[in-house]
């Protein structure tokens, strides 16, 4: 739907990984960027060197030699500047805007009947799914007759009940939109993404525009640990259920499929992040679930087996740069290039998507928190072999109750620890991580036995090292397949998904 786009880089730390992802888009789609280098303000800022590194990166992108001829504005928005000489400073953002009128070009108006291809969607709960894109030729009125021609061929009359137009942050109601608007159209029943809204009599689709696959799965299921209830509003599998319901009509790459239990549903999305993105606003509005390990997409391709393959780009310190690549290619993963950019080193790989989960983790302990990854999926290949797992197993409460800082203090040679003195605990709840590589289940609610006999020693301050926190990504990449994560508005345990012990031994039999 974009004519044009600004690149915005700062002016220290220059193109970071992420920025290779969404300009290479760019320059795909033919937009020339204006280049904006931000935050010269900065002591010790570089924005000649960033400029420079800015064409480098886009000349590696194969951009054209008119993508390559960028205007570049510099400027602070911290103080509310910008200028196209880095020296000179000004007191407003006019040559910003003057850059945007004079750069970016107007709308490629064709002649013809109306064409507009539905590039997203929209969802409300008064007015259902509101499609979303740019009108390509023709017009539109409110009350008019369409055609809407989908993706397989078959064309459907149809039509537009009301029109909005994107003015700032919101929407505002028309008549009629003209060829080159942005529009949201009001009352098409059963589109989705790649489908054209049509002339009614002589209906002209346009090429669909193709949607990225889904790479990865979960297993959502309702909360069933003790502690269901406590926290949330939504509990019920109705609850969820609906809910990812809703999801889906605004979530193009999720997909979502019924198993043999009513209670547990798999769920498809383009990665741990993806998915997780959808956990974490499902617990802000009040649900509580539990979701299994995350397991890859496998396709079987002319009866080869393929596996989705990510390239994986991880921005670190030169002194780290050996830890990362050893860490990688134990996953599988394959080094394409190793540039350096002043002290830090940009390593750049392609490995299998379940080489990723939990390759975070490690990666940032390895580097003492400094590595910078991002990862984008790239395409199915044959499947590279099988990869190392966690090596530690996981200690398990074996009571339900309080953590106790005197057991604690006194098991602290088991393993590292995900809770606290203090907080409450139950049976079949992942408390830490063995130092060995099988699972150890562990008394932590016991208390010390009181007496009036007294011993040199016995009084001792409990020392306990600091437990381990995770955030809900890193919970995800964590767990075993016979380990659920259970998630309520206020808390994040991870959590056996048989509780008792002497079902989890039969399960193993």
């Amino acid at each position: 739907m974009a004519d044009g786009c600004l690149l915005l880089v700062d002016a220290f730390e220059g193109p970071m990984p992420q920025t290779r992802f969404v300009l290479q888009k760019a320059i795909e789609l033919g937009l020339k960027p204006i280049v904006v280098i931000n935050k010269v303000d900065k002591p010790n800022c570089r924005p000649e060197i960033v400029h420079e590194l800015v064409f480098d990166l886009m000349f590696n992108l194969e951009a054209s030699e008119d993508q390559l001829n960028f205007p570049t504005v510099y400027g602070s928005a911290k103080e509310g500047w910008m200028s196209d000489d880095v020296k000179v400073k000004t007191d407003n953002i006019t040559v910003l805007l003057d850059a945007i009128i004079e750069h970016i070009p107007e709308p490629k108006v064709e002649k013809g009947n109306t064409q507009l291809l539905i590039t997203s969607i929209d969802f409300s709960t008064y007015l259902g799914r509101i499609a979303i894109g740019r009108l390509q030729r023709g017009g539109l009125k409110e009350g008019q007759q369409v055609s809407l021609c989908h993706r397989d061929g078959s064309i459907k009359r149809t039509k537009v009940k009301e029109l909005h137009v994107f003015t700032g942050l919101g929407r505002i109601k028309v008549t009629d939109v003209e060829a080159g608007d942005i529009c949201a159209l009001i009352g098409i029943d059963k589109f989705e993404i790649g489908d054209t809204i049509a002339d009614i009599e002589n209906p002209e689709p346009l090429p669909p525009i193709s949607i990225d696959e889904p790479t990865m799965s979960m297993m959502f299921t309702i909360n069933n640990s003790p502690f269901f209830g406590q926290d949330g509003k939504f509990v019920t599998s109705r609850h969820i259920y609906d809910r990812l319901q809703k999801e889906l009509e605004r979530n193009l790459a999720l997909r979502v499929e019924e198993t043999n239990s009513a209670d547990s549903w798999n769920v498809f999305g383009r990665g741990v992040l993806h998915l997780s993105v959808l956990i974490e606003t499902m617990r802000r509005e009040g649900f509580e679930l539990q979701v299994g390990q995350p397991q890859v997409i496998i396709k079987t391709i002319d009866g080869v087996k393929n596996e989705p393959i990510e390239e994986l780009s991880i921005d670190v310190l030169d002194e780290y740069s050996g830890r990362c690549i050893e860490l990688v290619t134990r996953r599988k993963g394959e080094m394409l290039s190793m540039e350096r950019k002043g002290d830090r080193t940009l390593l750049e790989f392609q490995i299998p998507s379940r080489g990723i989960i939990g390759l975070r983790n490690n990666v940032l302990t390895a580097t003492a928190g400094e590595a910078i990854m991002s990862h984008r999926f790239i395409e199915f290949q044959p499947f590279k072999g099988v990869i190392e797992k966690r090596n530690n197993g996981s200690l398990i409460g074996l009571e339900s109750g309080t953590a106790i800082a005197y057991a604690l203090d006194k098991l602290n040679d088991r393993g590292k620890f995900f809770v606290k003195p203090g907080d409450p605990i139950y049976e079949g709840q992942v408390i830490g991580e063995s130092s060995r590589d099988a699972d150890l289940t562990i008394n932590v609610t016991k208390t010390k036995k009181l007496s009036n006999m007294r011993a040199s020693g016995s009084d001792d301050k409990a020392k306990l090292t600091p437990p381990v926190v995770f955030s809900l990504e890193e919970a995800l990449e964590y767990i075993q397949s016979d380990e659920y994560v259970e998630l309520t508005p206020k808390s994040i345990r991870l959590r056996k998904i048989y509780l008792k012990e002497f079902e989890r031994k039969r399960t193993n039999i």
